[in-house]
């Protein structure tokens, strides 16, 4: 295989990594750590293939519209399950580590269950009797002249357009929290909620708004991962990508703009056993290749640990509660 091939399918999987790792960084800048983010891909995933398949349905597709309609309603799901992370650990203030593995079960055994009720209901056995090819064509449509290119054309130009929708929105989401007053709103929210709420700040309205910000963006990986990676619906459809964006989120030390390059390392490993056929990559090691993403977060963590550098570490009170009264 050649190396524009390897770059292709590490970026294409990286993509729906990215996604999620972008949005958990915003939330985990609140100082909220939410596990649930691998739930919260499967909320957005099941929700922009039931809009699409709804929309598709009615027959005479409208590129533009199948897209939007697709999107919000991954947003919409995304939202829903942001929400009761925020309802459980910051209005009633649960436990963020049980909160966030519950959603995540939670969210894949829901969309599971959606997704094979809703074969069921056009009368399929399989998920591929769900047919959503003509919304999943117009959502991994790329520049027509790519293919003219050679190389770059494949490197470059050969992608979805939500791969470079991810790409803004970590830039975005970099420069929103380095430079802006919301930002560095957000990022004493995090730090220390009981100086930011003394300083005027209202802490539950930027633990709430940066949460469902930070799940609608991973809720976007999912619908990416469906309609554009996998091209349709499948039980665990996101499999270990939520995971994985967890560990970026710790690999590229809560910067969501090294989150680009870490996103497509990471794809790039985790697909590697899948697309290069060499002799040590087949049986008991094809796991241990599989593995390496997660090695490297851990090594990744332990060097950061050694360092204790303040902008290489994670907020201070992230996955603790607030308190108001002990303000």
């Amino acid at each position: 295989m050649s190396f524009a091939n390897i770059i292709f399918y590490a970026i294409q999987f990286g993509t729906t990594l990215l996604f999620g790792a972008t949005g958990e960084i915003i939330t985990e800048k609140s100082g909220n750590l939410n596990l649930g983010i691998p739930g919260i891909m499967y909320g957005g995933a099941i929700g922009g293939v039931v809009g699409g398949f709804i929309y598709q349905s009615g027959g005479n597709v409208n590129p533009i519209l199948s897209v939007i309609i697709c999107i919000l309603s991954s947003l919409v799901g995304s939202l829903l399950m942001s929400l009761i992370y925020c309802f459980l650990t910051v209005t009633l203030r649960a436990n963020q580590n049980v909160t966030g593995l519950t959603l995540t079960i939670f969210g894949n055994g829901l969309a599971n269950y959606l997704g094979a009720t809703l074969v069921k209901r056009v009368g399929g056995q399989t998920a591929t009797s769900l047919n959503i090819t003509e919304t999943s064509n117009i959502f991994s449509a790329s520049l027509p002249f790519a293919k003219d290119l050679g190389w770059f054309g494949k490197i470059f130009l050969s992608y979805s357009f939500m791969a470079y929708l991810a790409i803004a929105i970590a830039l975005v989401a970099a420069i929103v929290l380095k430079k802006t007053r919301v930002g560095l709103q957000l990022r004493a929210v995090g730090e220390n909620p009981a100086t930011a709420d003394a300083a005027g700040i209202n802490v539950t309205k930027y633990k709430y708004f940066a949460t469902c910000i930070g799940g609608m963006i991973a809720g976007l990986g999912g619908l990416y991962h469906a309609l554009v990676y996998i091209q349709t619906w499948t039980a665990d459809v996101i499999g270990d990508c939520g995971w994985l964006a967890i560990a970026i989120v710790i690999f590229t030390v809560w910067k969501p703009d090294l989150c680009i390059p870490g996103a497509y390392l990471f794809g790039g490993l985790f697909i590697l056993y899948d697309h290069l056929n060499l002799p040590f990559m087949t049986g008991t090691w094809r796991p241990i290749i599989k593995m390496l993403p997660y090695v490297v977060t851990i090594i990744v963590l332990i060097v950061v640990s050694f360092r204790k550098k303040r902008e290489t570490q994670p907020p201070a009170s992230l996955g603790l509660p607030y308190f108001r009264e002990e303000r």
